[in-house]
């Protein structure tokens, strides 16, 4: 038999999971009571000589890299960039001259990008990873997450987080047609072979917490219960927040 966990009960369950530390078990409990149940906490090795909690900004979706070539810390097997560019693609990318301009930016600037697309096309993909391979370019390629309009949506809601705009051909945005203007932002992203995490700075929150009101105006006008649930898993998405726990010793 299994129950929810009471708030007031959180900081033991946590300090057990680490390993009976109750200093990080209270940073946790704090963490979860601050971001609330449907939001992200991370654990990562500390730099300072004391245990930090940040709350950020940001989304997670389970979505991981095309390719493992794209890891930049092989024993971990993850993507690990910050102060990252996004390129957000309504479409299956089959033509690799299409993203050329903005990859070629990318090493100009010496920023790293992540293209989130319907599909690439084993054609246009390989030759990213060939470039990530040879150390000339910081590069990540993740499909975007569900499917069909959802998909579409989801999409919306990552460039609303970023600040970017979604190539879409019959909106009159294409990979030929759109400058740097289109690109997302995010200050860190962290992806593995299953999931993504993207952490944004901020200064997109009168926008998020836009898209957020229409979403819950959607709810309230809904009678279908599972496009009720689809609608709060995008509003906790959006909304949840992300906390950092950098600890000393892990």
């Amino acid at each position: 038999m299994s129950r929810e966990v009471e708030d007031n009960e959180l900081a033991d369950v946590a300090a057990v999971g680490a390993g009976n530390d109750y200093a990080v078990g209270n940073m946790i409990a704090d963490a979860l009571q601050q971001v609330g149940k449907k939001g992200v906490v991370t654990i990562e090795q500390g730099k300072s000589t004391e245990n930090c909690l940040q709350i950020v900004k940001g989304m997670q979706f389970n979505r991981g890299y095309m390719s493992h070539y794209f890891a930049t810390d092989r024993r971990k097997r993850i993507v690990e960039f910050h102060d990252c560019k996004l390129l957000l693609v309504d479409k299956i990318i089959t033509n690799p001259k299409a993203m050329l301009k903005f990859l070629d930016n990318a090493v100009k600037e010496k920023l790293p990008i992540v293209i989130v697309a319907e599909n690439v096309e084993q054609e246009a993909l390989a030759p990213i990873i060939r470039n990530k391979l040879r150390g000339v370019l910081k590069a990540a390629v993740i499909k975007a997450p569900a499917f069909g309009e959802l998909k579409s949506h989801y999409l919306d809601d990552i460039a609303v987080l970023t600040g970017g705009t979604v190539i879409r051909d019959d909106a009159g945005v294409t990979l030929e047609n759109a400058g740097e203007e289109v690109l997302g932002s995010a200050t860190k992203v962290v992806i593995t072979k299953d999931s993504t995490l993207i952490v944004t700075d901020g200064s997109t929150q009168a926008a998020v917490d836009s898209r957020v009101s229409q979403l819950r105006n959607l709810v309230e006008n809904t009678g279908e219960k599972s496009c009720r649930k689809t609608l709060n898993e995008r509003i906790s998405r959006l909304s949840g927040g992300i906390a950092i726990l950098q600890v000393i010793n892990i």
